[in-house]
């Protein structure tokens, strides 16, 4: 520690201070000398702890570095992310810059009902968050970008920390710029039951499929399944046996044909 001009004058009045005091009760030399040091190291702590008191607090560092998420405007509206945190598979909190609650606001704003509505489910899912004390209101701006997009990107780039999105575009923009991207869509479709080749389904036929004689269905969880010879069966629930499944950008199709007498059932 650095003896500062303050804190030199400090211990030589307290020792001068003992010294008459010890002379004034006649005590020895070598008695008044420890004494005075024993005040000046007294009076040296007592301002170095109250410097450390009006000393600021160290800043958080969850609003930089690796483990730093922000959070799109996609990612909110979409609501699956506050369930994600609430089953914990998501540490840390969540930032959410000002410009992105502007374009919440906006949305709540507008003539639109629909994206009055998505505006308004943005804000909800907000609150959530802020009620599970994981999400954080950033002051943030980045000047001379305009779209929310590009600032999210910029900023995230800025502080080393990763962007929380359902956003296809943005989701590749940000890899292009060299940020890390948590997609909520990605985690989803990961944790969607995996069905092999021979399996059966059961899934009802909604409408036409691209190619001639295709029907489409769907699972429980989404999955596109597409039947071979299928549109005969619109409207019907049937069994089918699973061919093949593919993975998409958009998720997980997977392709089966009507099941028929002599199949060996294996239930997916």
């Amino acid at each position: 520690m650095r003896l500062t001009l303050t804190r030199l004058l400090v211990v030589v009045c307290a020792a001068v201070a003992a010294a008459a005091a010890a002379a004034a009760l006649r005590l020895p030399l070598g008695a008044s000398a420890l004494a005075g040091a024993a005040l000046g190291a007294a009076a040296v702590g007592l301002e170095l702890a109250v410097a450390l008191r009006r000393a600021p607090a160290p800043v958080a560092s969850a609003a930089t570095g690796e483990g730093a998420k922000l959070v799109d405007t996609s990612a909110i509206i979409d609501g699956r992310i506050a369930d994600v945190v609430t089953t914990g598979f998501l540490d840390g909190p969540l930032l959410v810059p000002r410009f992105v609650l502007r374009e919440l606001q906006r949305l709540a704003d507008g003539g639109d009902p629909l994206r009055r509505n998505r505006g308004k489910r943005g804000f909800e899912i907000l609150k959530r968050l802020q009620d599970l004390h994981r999400v954080e209101i950033v002051e943030a701006d980045v000047p001379g970008v305009t779209d929310v997009d590009g600032k999210l990107v910029e900023l995230a780039r800025q502080r080393g920390a990763r962007v929380v999105t359902t956003d296809y575009n943005l989701n590749r923009v940000a890899e292009l710029s060299g940020v890390n991207v948590l997609n909520v869509n990605d985690l989803a479709n990961a944790l969607k039951p995996v069905v092999l080749p021979g399996e059966s389904l059961r899934v009802q036929v909604l409408r036409e499929g691209k190619e001639p004689g295709q029907g489409v269905g769907f699972l429980e969880d989404g999955t596109m399944v597409v039947v071979e010879q299928g549109r005969r069966l619109l409207g019907q629930e049937v069994a089918v046996v699973v061919t093949s499944a593919l993975q998409t950008s958009a998720g997980r199709m997977v392709f089966a044909r009507p099941r028929v007498e002599g199949d060996e059932p294996r239930d997916a």
